[in-house]
């Protein structure tokens, strides 16, 4: 709870830093030749660091973001799929199909779960349900529900949320498949968790016989894990971060625009203070913060909702329209689709991989229970706050304007009923891209110890470097190894869906055994009896 109340302590500096710089600066314009010097020699690193990443960035980009034909638009001209989007669609429909629509049908069961109504206080892990689903979704939660839903409706239309809340829907059964997997396979040394795909492809694939396959999968996705917490989990959260506060702070020429390293500063210290404690220190955090912002940004969608509750109707008219309507904008129907599915991917990351390294640090000795928690995680970041989203730019009608874009539509629209809404959405930012830097390092760490070992020593220099990313993320923009990032999270996802395929069957005997404990329990049998 200290480490807490002084993140929030440090977060408040930032405001009052900014207010007291701008007094300076205004006294002493001298002052203001040296922040020029020091931005025109950021712009250099950022355009040296662009140029040498660009060529890998491209040929990323081009192999995991390769995009398949699959139809055509109202002017025939091609509609292409991402073939990773395809990847992770198809799984999440197999697998739904597979357990069974488990996904639709175990809400009250996951609930009881959560609570802890079939845990033992000798359970072996590090945290609790509760704090392992607040872990994970703190890392999915993020900037792409606020910008990224504005992308999908600005080129796909109103539609694309139905298509985005189905594949949100879906996607729950393949983040039960592998949280469940997660937990199955982890290690406990010395009371610490290591768990994750990395444990999965190289014991579970060995079991049948695949180990040399395992190991080889198991180490790409170390690496592509390793890349995507510095890039996507890091230095993006930390550059859109500073974003927002350089523009409710008084824009270009303010103290934090010429300045961005304070802030990345002041960030890698918050996230210093959290992930030096480990998978405890961070879920604690998680498990306070997530609620919160959570709560926050849900509220004041709520209340712009109810402000304009004449319109509700019509939002949910054009949604439906929108979702099957041939004419829909971007691309038809396939059009529609495919940002629909594009936004609930880049926004729950069922099927990536990075959520079971949290979860695999649950208190617990059935791997399902974990599993089925873990069906929540799509349902809170994509059905709800993704939705809640969704709803409030259809109603006011700000994705029809072409002046907007990204981030600008979510604000414009929250504005026109909530004016001071832009400072509440650009804490909202900064605490949602904390979390995710939080959550990410921790994913990054055990990808690392996998590759490097358990030692203080590794553990400490991988810590150091991803504080060191989050002033440099800060400070220049670097699209190139951003874009790259991006491609290395979601080239994650091809291990670990070749994994689900191949194990889904032991997924389905640990969901056997759950189930059957957890009927002993519901009939009144103790938890340690029900055994």
């Amino acid at each position: 709870m200290q480490k807490l109340f002084c993140l929030f302590g440090l977060f408040l500096t930032l405001s009052i830093g900014s207010s007291v710089a701008q007094e300076l600066s205004a006294d002493e314009p001298k002052l203001s030749e040296e922040p020029n010097k020091e931005l025109g020699w950021i712009e250099k690193l950022d355009a040296s660091i662009d140029g040498a990443f660009q060529p890998v960035s491209e040929f990323v980009d081009n192999t995991v973001f390769y995009s398949i034909p699959v139809s055509t638009d109202a002017e025939g001209n091609p509609i292409k799929m991402p073939w990773v989007l395809a990847w992770l669609g198809i799984a999440a429909i197999v697998l739904t199909i597979y357990f069974k629509f488990l996904n639709f049908r175990s809400w009250r069961l996951a609930m009881r779960t959560l609570r802890g109504k079939y845990s033992q206080p000798n359970d072996p892990g590090e945290i609790t349900h509760f704090q392992a689903l607040s872990a994970a979704v703190s890392g999915t939660v993020g900037l792409g529900n606020i910008a990224g839903v504005a992308v999908a409706i600005s080129i796909g239309g109103p539609g694309a949320t139905f298509w985005m809340v189905l594949m949100g829907f879906l996607g729950m059964a393949s983040k039960f498949c592998e949280c469940t997997l997660g937990v199955k396979y982890r290690r406990i040394e010395n009371g610490k968790v290591y768990g994750g795909p990395m444990q999965y492809l190289t014991s579970g694939l060995g079991e049948m016989g695949m180990k040399p396959l395992g190991v080889i999968l198991a180490i790409f996705f170390a690496i592509m894990c390793i890349g995507g917490s510095f890039g996507g989990g890091n230095m993006y959260q930390a550059n859109q971060a500073c974003e927002q506060l350089v523009g409710v702070m008084g824009g270009d020429g303010s103290f934090f625009d010429n300045n961005r390293w304070v802030f990345g500063l002041i960030m890698a210290v918050a996230v210093g203070m959290v992930i030096i404690g480990g998978i405890k220190s961070i879920a604690t955090t998680t498990a306070m913060l997530v609620p919160f912002m959570c709560s926050i940004y849900m509220i004041c969608g709520i209340v712009v909702i109810i402000g304009n509750i004449g319109e509700l109707g019509n939002a949910f008219g054009l949604i439906f329209q929108g979702a099957f309507a041939p004419t829909a904008v971007g691309g038809g129907l396939i059009g529609v689709l495919i940002q629909g599915i594009k936004r609930a991917a880049f926004s729950n990351e069922a099927g990536i991989g990075s959520a079971p390294i949290a979860h695999s640090a649950v208190k617990t000795k059935h791997a399902a229970s974990e599993g089925i928690v873990a069906l929540l995680e799509p349902f809170i970041d994509t059905v709800l706050v993704c939705t809640t989203t969704a709803l409030v730019i259809v109603m006011s009608g700000t994705y029809a304007d072409t002046s907007l874009s990204g981030v600008a539509v979510t604000s414009a629209a929250f504005e026109k009923t909530i004016s001071w809404f832009p400072l509440i959405l650009a804490v909202a930012v900064i605490l949602f891209a904390f979390s995710t830097m939080i959550s990410w390092s921790y994913y990054g760490l055990q990808a690392w110890a996998h590759l490097f070992g358990h030692s203080k020593g590794a553990e400490l220099s991988y810590k150091v470097i991803f504080c060191f990313f989050i002033i440099v993320g800060s400070a220049v923009s670097v699209k190139s190894v951003i874009n790259f990032s991006d491609g290395m999270i979601f080239a994650m996802a091809i291990p670990n869906v070749v994994a689900m395929y191949l194990l889904m069957p032991k997924v389905k005997d640990e969901l056997a055994k759950y189930l059957a404990f957890t009927q002993k329990v519901d009939q009144g049998v103790p938890p340690e009896d029900a055994e």
